[in-house]
Order: C-alpha cells, then sequence, then structure tokens
C-alpha cells in the first residue's frame, strides 16, 4: 500500500548529498559498534531474524476461531409446512 511512496521518498533522501553523508557515517558508526561488541552484537542481531520465524511459526499454528453457537437458535420456532 505505501511501497510507492516509500520508495520515492527513498530516492529523494539519497539523491541529496548531505543525507547521503549522514548515512554513510551513521552505517559505518553501526559496524564498527558491531565490531566493538563482537559476542553480544552477534547474538542480538541473531535473535531479530530468529523472533520474525518464531512469531511466524506462532500464527500458523495458532488454533482456529470458531464462532460461539447461538444459545436461542434450539427455542428457534421453525415454520412446519402443512402442503406435504
Amino acid at each position: 500500500m505505501f511501497l510507492r511512496p516509500g520508495i520515492m521518498l527513498l530516492v529523494f533522501i539519497l539523491i541529496a548529498p548531505q543525507s547521503r553523508a549522514y548515512l554513510g557515517a551513521h552505517l559505518i558508526s553501526v559496524g564498527e559498534w558491531i565490531h566493538a561488541w563482537a559476542p553480544l552484537s552477534y547474538l542480538l542481531l541473531l535473535i531479530l531474524p530468529v523472533a520474525g520465524f518464531v512469531s511466524m511459526s506462532m500464527v500458523k499454528k495458532a488454533p482456529q476461531w470458531v464462532a460461539p453457537e447461538n444459545p436461542m437458535a434450539k427455542y428457534r420456532n421453525d415454520i412446519v409446512d402443512d402442503d406435504e
């Protein structure tokens, strides 16, 4: 739904040289942080995709919702056809 506006926004952000420089510097600092905190950062990066797969499997394995039976259905008056 918001794919096209998101792509347009990304293109316009990447066109500007200041935003490209900022994003590049930010990516470099993130890479340095990952390298500096190696065991912990790898564990955190591993948790992100694992959490996605776990949540998808939980949604797939969840029991289907069943609508509750109408308690007044057994008291309904059915019209009897006398033409038979």
